[in-house]
């Protein structure tokens, strides 16, 4: 089965908080893997998100083997690891790295170089957490051992930040015009802008989370950031036929009928009936809206797809069905 995005090396996916964008990145990594691939998952900000769904220890600055690929047909899976990024320690990696450091790399923390690049130099957290993506995904000969990767997934920051986020050159700007920085930078958003790259977008059908997507999807177009796909989350069981929603929304579905449903499946209906018809009525309601939103995503110009709601929650069994699912629509 073929993939949407069979030259995306870096998949970066965002969303309004709320909206499972976290959950959705770790499907991925695991669709991705399922194809027999070694997929690097990476978190920032600190929330250890990926540590609690795959119920594993706090992950480190370091890149930690968390899970096996979704098993399909007769492909061995790949593996899928986690990196938890610091900006701190991607900071001391690129004096190590780069300027040959070692030991006095650390004494710099020590006298709190680190905190005042990361805190005072406006855009320097974002410069290196967005480096260290750069680097898990051009390694080189400068990082010696180090894994190689056929995907990197990152669950970033949210979609109100996501374009300034990824739009390095317009952060270095104010620190470096020329020089080493400013090279750096050059060659991360040469990546960031490729095909090699996608930015997914993860919201539900509600006005708020679709409008703030619509909005992103414009600004990542503005500075060239690629867009990739949007992906629909939690979307709600189909509960009744399309032909009843008209009725149920009038409240005027045929109140026997409903009744000798529920008789025949041997339900009584005492106290019950009323209750059906007035959660009828919410249900279709809430259709409706649901379908407005859903005609907004389909005007966005983009691959969607949509995520069934899981009637049990997320937990690892569940990030497994939601990865068939994503590798099924073809996004992976």
């Amino acid at each position: 089965m073929s993939t949407d995005w069979p030259r995306v090396r870096l998949h970066v996916v965002t969303g309004k908080g709320g909206t499972g964008k976290s959950t959705v990145a770790a499907a991925l990594a695991l669709a991705l893997a399922s194809h027999g691939k070694n997929v690097l998952l990476c978190e920032a900000e600190g929330r250890q998100g990926v540590a609690r769904m795959f119920d594993v220890d706090p992950l480190p600055y370091a890149e930690v083997r968390i899970a096996t690929g979704l098993r399909r047909d007769e492909h061995a899976p790949g593996n899928v690891y986690a990196l938890h990024i610091e900006a701190e320690a991607a900071l001391l990696e690129y004096l190590r790295m780069y300027y040959k450091l070692g030991p006095a790399g650390r004494a710099l923390d020590r006298f709190g170089v680190t905190e005042f690049a990361t805190t005072v130099a406006p855009g320097v957290r974002d410069v290196l957490l967005t480096g260290k993506l750069f680097e898990a995904v051009e390694r080189n000969s400068r990082n010696r051992g180090a894994r190689q990767y056929d995907a990197v997934v990152f669950d970033a920051p949210p979609t109100g930040r996501i374009t300034s986020f990824l739009n390095v050159s317009e952060s270095v700007a104010g620190l470096a015009k020329v020089g080493p920085i400013k090279q750096q930078a050059d060659r991360m958003m040469t990546l960031f802008r490729s095909p090699r790259t996608a930015v997914h977008l993860v919201t539900l059908l509600e006005e708020m989370p679709v409008q703030e997507t619509a909005d992103a999807i414009d600004d990542l177009r503005r500075v060239g950031l690629p867009v990739g796909g949007v992906v629909v989350d939690q979307v709600r069981p189909r509960d009744l036929p399309d032909d009843a929603l008209g009725p149920a929304r009038a409240g005027s579905l045929d109140r026997g009928a409903v009744e000798r449903g529920l008789k025949e499946a041997g339900i009584d209906s005492d106290g019950l009936l009323d209750t059906l018809l007035a959660e009828a009525v919410e249900y279709a309601e809430r259709r409706a809206l649901e379908d407005e939103q859903r005609a907004v995503v389909d005007q966005l110009g983009v691959p969607v797809y949509e995520l069934e709601q899981l009637p049990s929650g997320v937990d690892l069994g569940g990030l497994y069905e939601l990865a068939a699912e994503l590798v099924e629509l073809g996004m992976a």
